[in-house]
């Protein structure tokens, strides 16, 4: 673990953090490891949240901050627990045992060397878990972090968030990435090289992802333009190699100054376009949501559910 923390590269800000000295890098985590919720959650993909739903673990801090984010009180580290990782294992375990479909690790990047470990000590309790871990990032990682860490995961459920920024400047005014187009463009490549083809396998009267990549994609107020040439992109880039979500479910969830273009919904007319653009691409087998997620009681509460062991609640 110490060599990933004593000068922290592991997102793509490379900001060189002494994490093990104290110091806490642009994500926010110092050589601790800090979640805020860990509990069975039903609002990701059907191949994701089938049967009793998916074994969510919300990691606390995040590399790319975006503007809109939706999760500001642990993308900011304000609310969460800091825990062992032989408590983080033991997570695991008390996930697959409620019934989840996989381990969803929700912004991980921050603690991937702690991850590792956890994973190992799950593993070592008796016989060995066939329970896939899902990645589920902002897409913003680094390619050769995504391969050096490839053993802790099986499938990606990432996001595609931006435009090239020839073409488009939100990269850069909602997440200060303006590198983002080209950064996620590599780790993609790289999650697709390291998971393969998607494979599914039945699970609780239906079928769960076992291996692959999902790439979300969310559609902003305004932005229908930049989300095609997205999807367009990645069409033609990855195919069916991987699967593909379109999702208009954008929360205003605090006022936007800087960004008042923000401050309202997706116009479920824009969402229908960009459907109809990825159905003449030829996409015809992709995830999509009806209405009605685009409401603040589908963002969980990060009360740190799950997080520390029954006896010490």
């Amino acid at each position: 673990m110490a060599p990933w923390l004593s000068r922290c590269e592991l997102c793509p800000r490379r900001c060189g953090a002494d994490r093990l000295a104290g110091e806490r890098g642009v994500c926010g985590a110092d050589a601790g490891l800090r979640v805020a919720r860990a509990a069975l959650h039903v609002w990701e993909e059907p191949l994701i949240s089938v049967g009793a739903g998916s074994g969510a673990v919300f990691f606390s801090n995040c590399p790319l901050h975006c503007i809109y984010c939706q999760n500001i009180g642990i993308a900011h580290g304000a609310h969460g627990t800091d825990i062992t990782v032989e408590r983080l294992a033991e997570i695991f375990a008390e996930l697959e045992a409620q019934g989840a479909a996989n381990i969803n690790l929700v912004t991980p990047t921050q603690y991937w060397p702690h991850i590792a470990a956890a994973r190992r000590l799950f593993e070592q309790r008796g016989p060995r878990s066939r329970i896939p871990f899902v990645c589920n990032t902002s897409g913003y990682e680094s390619d050769r972090v995504i391969r050096d860490f490839s053993d802790c995961v099986e499938v990606y459920l990432t996001d595609f968030k931006y435009d090239s920024p020839a073409l488009s400047d939100a990269a850069e005014r909602y997440s200060h990435a303006a590198d983002y187009f080209e950064v996620a463009t590599a780790a993609l490549d790289a999650m697709a090289d390291c998971a393969g083809e998607p494979a599914t396998e039945s699970f609780a009267g239906g079928e769960r992802l076992v291996r692959g990549v999902i790439v979300r994609h969310l559609l902003l107020p305004g932005r229908l333009e930049d989300s095609k040439r997205v999807v367009e992109h990645l069409w033609s880039r990855y195919g069916d190699a991987v699967l593909y979500s379109a999702m208009g479910q954008y929360t205003p969830v605090r006022p936007l100054p800087r960004a008042p273009e923000l401050d309202g919904r997706v116009d479920a007319r824009e969402y229908e376009r960009l459907l109809d653009f990825m159905d003449s691409l030829g996409m015809e087998d992709y995830f999509w949501q009806q209405g009605g997620a685009d409401q603040a009681s589908f963002i969980p509460t990060f009360d740190s559910t799950g997080v520390l062991p029954a006896n010490e609640k």
